[in-house]
C-alpha cells in the first residue's frame, strides 16, 4: 500500500543527513575546484607545447638559412684553403733553397778554413750534394762555386794528403755530373793529369818514381777521376789523349803499389775501347810488349806481395789482357730489386765503380730510385711497385738455405778436383 507520509519522511531524512554530514559536502566542493584547476593546467600545458613547436620550427628555419649561407661560402673557403696550401708550398721550396745555399756556404767555409780531415769530409759531402742535385742548373751552380777551392787544395803540395785524395775524387765526380762546358771538363782533366803524372817515370827511366803510400793513394784517386772524365770527352780530345798517354800509362804497370798498377791497367783497357770506337782498325805499335807485361801481372806469384793483392791483381789483369787480345770485355750483372744491369764494357765498368766508391752499399738503392743514375745507365724512370710485388720478389729463408747448400756442394767438388790434380803433380 502506498504510504506518502513515509516518502516524505524519507526525503526529510535525506535532507537531515545532508545537513548532518558537512565533510562530504566540503569534499565535493574541493573536487569541483580540482577539476577547474586541472582544466587550467591542461590549457597551460597545451600553450607550452604549442610554444615549443613554434620554437622548433623557428630554429629549423634558422639552421636552414645558416646551411644555405654555408653552401654559398664553401667555394670561398675552398679557394682560401687552396691559396693557403700554395703559400705553404712556396715557403717549403724557399726553405729547401735556403738550406741548399746554407749547406753550400758551410762546405765552402770547411774547405777554406778547415784542416785535413774536415776538408776531406767537406769534399765527400760535396760529392753527395752534387749527386742529389743532379745535372741541372742547381748542380752546375754548386760545382762552379766550389771548383776553384777543390783545385786549390788538390794542387797544394803542403795540404793534407787525405784532403787532397777526397778533393781528387770530388773534382772528378762533380765535373762528371754537373759540368756544362767543355772548358770545365778540359781544365779538370789537366789538373788531374798533373797529379798522377808525377808517378810516371822521368825521361830515360823505366821505373816509376817512388812516393809515400799516401801520395800513391792520391795518384790512384786522381787517375780514377781522370779516367771517369774520359768517358764523356769529345772525340777530338780523345785523339790527343791517346797520342800522349798510351806511351806513359804502361810504365805505371811497374809501380810498387798494387792499386796504382790495377788502376793503370783498367785505364789502358778503357783507352783501347775508346780508340776502337773512334777507329775500328785501331792499331797500337807496342801491343806485344804491353801484352807481355799484362801476362806477367796476370800470373804474378811473387811471395813478397800480399796474397790478397796477388789474387786481386791476377783477376783484373786477366780481364785486361783478354780484352786487348780479343776485344771482349768480361760481363758483370748487377742486381737491385726486381731489376738488373749489365756491365759489359770498360766505360760502364768505370762509371759503375766510381758511383760504388762514392755511395758504398747504397749504390743499389740509388740505382732503383735515383733519377740521375737511372738516366746515366739508361735504366728508364724508377719502377712503381706495390707491396704484393715487393713481397713476391723476396726469397724465402728456406730457398736461401737450398741455394747456399747447392753452392757449397758445387764449390767443394770443384776444390776437390783441383786438390786431386795437385796430388797427381806432386
Amino acid at each position: 500500500m502506498w504510504r506518502p507520509h513515509s516518502m516524505l519522511g524519507g526525503m526529510a531524512l535525506c535532507r537531515h543527513t545532508a545537513r548532518s554530514l558537512p565533510g562530504r559536502v566540503g569534499n565535493l566542493s574541493w573536487m569541483t575546484r580540482a577539476r577547474s584547476s586541472a582544466k587550467a593546467e591542461s590549457q597551460a600545458s597545451d600553450d607550452e607545447v604549442a610554444s615549443e613547436v613554434l620554437s622548433h620550427y623557428s630554429s629549423a628555419s634558422e639552421s636552414t638559412s645558416v646551411a644555405e649561407e654555408g653552401a654559398g661560402s664553401d667555394a670561398v673557403d675552398e679557394q682560401a684553403q687552396q691559396e693557403e696550401v700554395e703559400d705553404k708550398l712556396k715557403e717549403c721550396i724557399d726553405n729547401v733553397t735556403d738550406k741548399r745555399l746554407t749547406l753550400t756556404d758551410s762546405l765552402e767555409k770547411c774547405l777554406k778554413k778547415g784542416k785535413g780531415e774536415e776538408q776531406s769530409l767537406a769534399a765527400s759531402v760535396l760529392t753527395l750534394l752534387c749527386l742529389q742535385m743532379g745535372s741541372g742548373p742547381e748542380g752546375e751552380e754548386v760545382f762552379r762555386s766550389l771548383k776553384p777551392l777543390l783545385i786549390s787544395i788538390l794542387t797544394d803540395s803542403s795540404a793534407s794528403p787525405i784532403a787532397r785524395q777526397s778533393c781528387a775524387t770530388a773534382l772528378g765526380m762533380c765535373c762528371y755530373i754537373a759540368a756544362a762546358d767543355v772548358e770545365d771538363l778540359i781544365s779538370c782533366l789537366a789538373c788531374l793529369e798533373g797529379i798522377f803524372g808525377t808517378s810516371c817515370p822521368e825521361e830515360g827511366r823505366s821505373v816509376p818514381t817512388h812516393h809515400s803510400p799516401l801520395l800513391q793513394t792520391l795518384h790512384c784517386n786522381a787517375l780514377q777521376s781522370w779516367s771517369l772524365l774520359l768517358t764523356i770527352c769529345p772525340s777530338s780530345q780523345i785523339k790527343k789523349i791517346l797520342d800522349n798517354h798510351l806511351l806513359k800509362l804502361p810504365l805505371l804497370l811497374s809501380s810498387d803499389n798494387v792499386n796504382l798498377r790495377i788502376v793503370a791497367g783498367e785505364t789502358i783497357a778503357l783507352l783501347f775501347e775508346l780508340a776502337h770506337e773512334l777507329e775500328e782498325e785501331f792499331f797500337y805499335e807496342d801491343t806485344d810488349l804491353l801484352c807481355t807485361k799484362l801476362k806477367a801481372l796476370a800470373t804474378d806469384s811473387n811471395k813478397y806481395r800480399a796474397k790478397t793483392d796477388r789474387r786481386k791483381q791476377r783477376s783484373i789483369f786477366r780481364d785486361v789482357l783478354h780484352f786487348i787480345e780479343n776485344g771482349e770485355c768480361h760481363e758483370e750483372t748487377i742486381k737491385f730489386g726486381l731489376e738488373c744491369m749489365y756491365v759489359d764494357s770498360w766505360v760502364r765498368r768505370r762509371m759503375y765503380n766510381a758511383f760504388k766508391e762514392v755511395l758504398g752499399s747504397g749504390v743499389r738503392h740509388h740505382l732503383q730510385n735515383n733519377e740521375l743514375l737511372r738516366e746515366i745507365f739508361d735504366l728508364g724512370p724508377p719502377l712503381v711497385l706495390d707491396a704484393a710485388a715487393i713481397k713476391a720478389s723476396k726469397i724465402s729463408r728456406f730457398e736461401k738455405h737450398l741455394y747456399n747448400s747447392a753452392a757449397f756442394k758445387a764449390r767443394t767438388k770443384a776444390r776437390s778436383r783441383v786438390r786431386d790434380k795437385r796430388a797427381d803433380v806432386l
